[in-house]
């Protein structure tokens, strides 16, 4: 017994100090490494895209895969030659399977020194240590063999993620073709060189607006309605684009209550300032209670400068969860009142305007280079006629509980807008959607502002809009993803187009 525990330290020892191999896999430069752990996993480190956790087998190893470099001269001939790219999978597997022979060689050749020196080290007698490595080289063999019939094809499926907020779900490709063709699952890994070439080729030529010090980040929330994952979401945005401040276009609250203000205790926690507009279902309770938290401006009609910003905003006039209160929902009605509050905008010139409903933003119009909106859970941005450009926010709460009453769940929507620092005028903006409940994907959208310094007129003209209307959709007609991760494959388009050249 004692000869088999120093043996197995011995060689546990060995496996850790074996290091790394390096294995070309494709045009992607591989490090693999084996080590002992209580639960046999493969994990694969598709760095910056994330980590993904396999349960593939019950033995005690851990396989780790990490994609450290890209071959971008060898991905670009695999890319562009078809008869190259039709052998790719073929490719890949013989170079996976090179991998892990050389991987178990190594590993098999590090423990059998490890238990063999532990063993002459602590019994002094060459043939003791020549039975532990003998031990070491069976248990080893016999954990291979183990991990080797108890492998399951399945947890293929079922990764787990960590990482960046843009995990990589899509990574693995099809789920249905993994399960049900194992010659479909050889293509998911083509996919998986392509894809990962593709983003390591694009993400070298963005530019980094969220590391331009000349710069304002702001990031656009709207119509939380009490969701708490909404906090999660903003918490990890502001971190990861540096964002500068955060407006908030309203309904932060469902029914307006006492019994709700206690959900708005994390703006106080965020760090940056939080610019707040009340919706038409939050109200002057809720209002109140947003005005107590530290870091917190609520604007209601009334114009304040922040981070270098300055912000105009306007409360909604409706509070429709009181029922005893007729509520005017007329559109001409709400862009009348966005009218009349422009008009007293004379002696001030804010460089965004706040609102909740984009009716209400229609009537500031020409009053601002941008109006920031949300109400209606849908994303939409829309250059007006004057040149003021209006984005209306989708719901960065999902919804609310509300989205449990729809057969499709609202997806979780924000978006970091960038402004510059000399002109106040908008740059760039991403727009971020997440799956809604049951749901795992991330879509970043990039959009360059066309015309960034074009003439704000209070007046109508004929000039054509810029950009036609963008949404979050999946087939997105304004600007191009970054990435897409979800049930489908990513998507990376390489053409700009003339309206709104994307980056």
């Amino acid at each position: 017994m004692a000869v088999l525990l120093v043996a197995a330290v011995g060689a546990w020892l060995g496996i850790f100090l074996s290091g790394t191999v390096r294995t070309q896999i494709g045009p992607v430069e591989t490090g693999m490494s084996v080590r002992p752990a209580w639960n046999g996993e493969t994990v694969v480190d598709a760095s910056p895209l994330g980590t993904l956790t396999f349960r593939t087998h019950d033995a005690p190893l851990r396989l780790r895969i990490s994609l450290e470099n890209i071959d971008q001269e060898r991905a670009r001939a695999l890319i562009e030659d078809p008869k190259l790219a039709d052998r790719l999978p073929e490719i890949i597997e013989n170079d996976l399977l090179d991998g892990v022979r050389a991987l178990a060689l190594r590993s098999l050749l590090c423990a059998g020194a490890g238990a063999l020196l532990a063993g002459l080290m602590v019994f002094r007698r060459p043939r003791v240590g020549l039975l532990g490595l003998l031990a070491a080289a069976v248990a080893l063999s016999g954990t291979g063999v183990a991990a080797a019939l108890t492998f399951r094809p399945d947890s293929l499926v079922e990764p787990r993620y960590s990482g960046l907020v843009a995990a990589a779900p899509s990574l693995v490709g099809s789920a249905e073709s993994i399960v049900t063709k194992f010659e479909s699952y050889r293509s998911q890994l083509t996919k998986l060189v392509t894809n990962v070439s593709k983003l390591y080729d694009t993400v070298s030529t963005l530019p980094l607006y969220d590391a331009d010090p000349n710069s304002i980040r702001v990031l656009h929330v709207s119509d939380i309605h009490i969701n708490p994952i909404a906090w999660n979401v903003i918490r990890s945005l502001k971190d990861q684009f540096a964002v500068d401040l955060i407006v908030d276009t309203g309904d932060i609250s469902d029914h307006g209550t006492k019994a709700e203000n206690k959900f708005l205790d994390e703006i106080g926690r965020l760090g940056v300032p939080y610019v707040f507009v009340r919706g038409n279902h939050d109200s002057m309770t809720t209002q109140k209670a947003v005005e107590k938290q530290k870091n917190a401006v609520v604007l209601d009609d009334r114009a304040k400068t922040v981070a270098g910003l300055t912000i105009y905003g306007l409360g909604d006039p409706r509070f429709t969860p009181d029922k005893s209160v007729p509520v005017d929902t007329d559109v001409k009605a709400l862009e009348e009142f966005g009218k009349n509050h422009a008009r007293r905008l004379t002696a001030t010139k804010p460089d965004v305007i706040a609102v909740h409903d984009g009716e209400i933003g229609r009537g500031f119009s020409g009053a601002a280079p941008m109006i920031l909106a949300g109400h209606t859970h849908v994303r939409k941005t829309t250059v007006f006629p004057t040149g003021t450009r209006m984005l209306v926010q989708g719901s960065t709460g999902g919804a609310g509980l509300r989205a449990l009453e729809r057969a499709q769940p609202t997806p979780v929507q924000a978006s970091v807008l960038y402004f510059d620092k000399a002109t106040k005028r908008l740059r760039a903006w991403d727009d971020i959607t997440l799956g809604g409940l049951g749901e795992q994907s991330v879509y970043i959208q990039r959009h360059v502002e066309p015309d960034p310094q074009r003439m704000i007129s209070p007046e109508p003209t004929n000039a054509p809009s810029p950009t036609g209307p963008v949404t979050g959709t999946a087939t997105p007609t304004g600007g191009r993803p970054l990435w897409h991760q979800g049930q489908s494959s990513p998507m990376l388009q390489r053409s700009p187009t003339e309206g709104d050249r994307e980056t």
